[in-house]
């Protein structure tokens, strides 16, 4: 079962007894805050005790349910990736490689319950006091009160990750590795595609083709197509290969498909360009 939503930001609040829903994900992120009551909640293959006052972090396809052993009253705040993109002047450029959603995705989040201290938890119940006291009063996804509101929780889930000495590290990559991974799936188009690269690498794909650019001085599509261009012409200009098999290897659908890839590009059909490199 899989719910979907479309609003960029909604809050639900409400208490009970037994969960109402069966074993489920979603198209979207969720912040769970457990305001009283305690059970057990089941993330993908974990069972979490939970109890008051605790908090939980899902992303998109995170399959979970509760297991309430005592009435529960929750407070889910739910986004989805376009609540932050669309929020980018508000916040520096570092939270690009480091955005909330990319956080929310760190398998250790679904593994352990956080421990948070007493000054910790009274901060979260205040943030999550004031972010639901706006529900209903104005348009809670365009505001920047709760904007702000919504990111200091995540400030408070990886302090609570590094005393716990969890691993917070969403960035396990470098230039090169990136580089190393585009050369070497060059030839699957489906794996050099930007939600491809971005889900490899754990990085929120609404962010990723800036923060390529912002690295590499190009735009990521650029780079993927110079990069395949120059080698069909280093096949090309062989004359090992014919224009059929070189197709084939760059998973192009047929000749013509390549022929007016390569003609876009350079402005030449590859026949012309290996006769006109004699």
């Amino acid at each position: 079962m899989k719910l979907n939503q479309f609003e960029s930001l909604l809050l639900d609040e409400f208490e009970e007894e037994k969960f109402h829903l069966p074993v489920h994900s979603h198209t979207y992120y969720e912040l769970i805050y457990i305001v009283k009551g305690k059970g057990i909640h089941h993330i993908n293959d974990n069972r979490l005790a939970y109890k008051t006052g605790d908090l939980f972090a899902l992303s998109p396809d995170d399959n979970h349910y509760f297991d309430i052993h005592s009435s529960t009253r929750f407070v889910f705040i739910k986004f989805t990736d376009s609540y932050f993109s669309s929020k980018k002047n508000l916040y520096s450029d570092d939270m690009l490689m480091n955005t909330p959603e990319q956080f929310m995705r760190n398998r250790v989040l679904k593994e352990n319950v956080l421990q948070l201290g007493d000054d910790c938890h009274t901060i979260l119940k205040n943030t999550v006091n004031n972010i639901t006291a706006y529900r209903g009063r104005i348009d809670i996804s365009t505001s920047p009160i709760i904007f702000f509101q919504v990111l200091s929780i995540f400030g408070l889930l990886k302090e609570a990750m590094e005393k716990m000495q969890l691993d917070t590290d969403t960035n396990r990559f470098d230039n090169s590795q990136l580089i190393s991974y585009i050369h070497q799936n060059i030839y699957y188009p489906d794996k050099v595609q930007t939600k491809a690269v971005a889900g490899h690498f754990a990085i929120a794909p609404s962010y990723f083709s800036a923060w390529f650019k912002r690295n590499f001085g190009l735009t990521y599509r650029d780079y993927v197509n110079n990069l395949r261009t120059r080698l069909i012409e280093q096949r090309i200009a062989g004359r090992n290969m014919p224009i059929k098999q070189i197709a084939h290897e760059f998973g192009f659908t047929d000749e013509s498909h390549l022929s007016n890839y390569f003609k876009k590009r350079k402005h030449i059909k590859p026949s012309a360009f290996g006769r006109a490199d004699q």
